[in-house]
């Protein structure tokens, strides 16, 4: 069981990564620093939005955009760690 919450704790960091991923890059774009006309630019976005879209989108529908600004991966990031810490504290030193 030690092992499940393991992978679970490592696929969080992962998608924690990813997320950050998504965020600099869509600054990237916004800022014309990277061109979405490049394939590789292009195809690390739609993997990286395709990955983040399916939980981002429940959240914007409950958070809007605040002056543009979209709030959404700091309330993600806020559930993520919050998840884990609840893994980390008080599931895993449960588990024989």
């Amino acid at each position: 069981m030690r092992a499940i919450l393991e992978v679970v704790i490592l696929l969080m960091d992962l998608y924690w990564w990813i997320l950050l991923a998504m965020i600099v890059l869509s600054w990237l774009i916004s800022f014309n620093i990277v061109n979405t006309s490049n394939q590789f630019v292009a195809t690390v976005l739609r993997v990286v939005t395709s990955l983040t879209e399916p939980l981002l989108k429940p959240i914007r529908r409950i958070i809007p955009s605040v002056g543009g600004l979209d709030l959404s991966p700091i309330v993600l990031f806020i559930g993520l760690y919050f998840a884990r810490r609840v893994i980390i504290l008080y599931i895993y030193p449960n588990v024989f």
